[in-house]
């Protein structure tokens, strides 16, 4: 294990968070330390930044201060992780709130209203499976065979549903794709690639926090860097309600609201596959597509 570099520049946010860091030994923080000697006094910056529930990334860049606008909710968890008493706590919101005033406006978030058109779009495309998702995967709208394709997401609030969450944190994402291993490595690479264009974004570091906490084997893809997924190609689903199926999806850019992709299945007419397509388009009654309301439109995908 290599010594941490140190991270030149910053803010006093950064500083305070550095030197806190320092202070904490990982028997304090409750982690398991392995038989080869640290070189790092304290945490290491990857350690806080699971203690607390945000990407690596996104507390390097608090470090570094080129992320200045910590939510409330961000930096509770690193007082809590780093075991702020509360004259400290309160101090890291001081400056967290001094850094939020000196840094420019964050850009809006990216929007979550889907045009009418597509909403056509996804009823004319029955019964082939199809949904509308956000850069980050959240899922924004889907015809019936598309929402009941990835099975018991249904059963989430709609404003948890997102395809990475599913794939790692349902209990029914495993069983569901044959090649689940295959699915969560193309996940992954999408993400980061984002990540690579837009380190500072609000829905990706929510997202890609819960996940590095909450499931190893995304932290463990996280930090191989792959960044290249697939946006065609043919899956295999063995899907509780209709049987084995394999389908051919094709990914479609949506201009007009950046970072939307419709992403639709097929099969051919006359086929065992097809007639499960019809099955699954069939089955129950009617879910009405979600559409996010303008209050939701402005915020970004919350944590489960």
């Amino acid at each position: 294990m290599t010594r941490e570099q140190p991270i030149s520049g910053g803010t006093e946010l950064g500083g305070f968070l550095r030197a806190r860091r320092g202070r904490v030994t990982p028997t304090e923080a409750g982690l398991t330390v392995g038989p080869r000697p640290r070189r790092t006094p304290g945490l290491r910056r990857e350690e806080l930044a699971t203690l607390a529930g945000i990407s690596n990334d996104y507390y390097t860049r608090l470090e570094r201060g080129e992320e200045t606008r910590p939510s409330p909710s961000v930096v509770d968890a690193l007082a809590h992780a780093l075991r702020l008493e509360e004259d400290e706590h309160e101090h890291l919101r001081s400056l967290a709130a001094l850094a939020a005033r000196t840094a420019p406006e964050p850009p809006a978030p990216p929007s979550r209203t889907i045009r009418p058109g597509v909403k056509v779009l996804l009823e004319s495309l029955r019964p082939n499976p199809a949904h509308v998702v956000s850069r980050t995967n959240d899922l924004l709208a889907a015809n019936p065979g598309g929402l009941r394709l990835l099975a018991g997401i249904e059963e989430w609030p709609a404003r948890q549903r997102n395809i990475a969450r599913y794939l790692f944190l349902h209990p029914a994402a495993r069983g569901l794709f044959h090649d689940w291993a295959t699915q969560v490595r193309g996940c992954v690479a999408r993400l980061r690639a984002l990540a690579g264009t837009d380190p500072d974004a609000p829905d990706l570091t929510r997202l890609a926090g819960e996940l590095l906490l909450k499931s190893p084997e995304f932290a463990r893809l996280w930090e191989r860097y792959d960044i290249k997924g697939n946006s065609y190609g043919r899956k295999t689903f063995h899907h509780p309600a209709v049987g084995d199926l394999t389908l051919g999806y094709q990914t479609l850019e949506l201009e007009g609201t950046p970072g939307h992709r419709l992403i639709a299945y097929y099969a051919e007419p006359g086929t065992a596959d097809h007639d499960a397509l019809v099955l699954l388009d069939m089955l129950g009654s009617q879910p009405t597509p979600y559409e996010p309301t303008s209050s939701e439109d402005e915020t970004t995908s919350p944590s489960n």
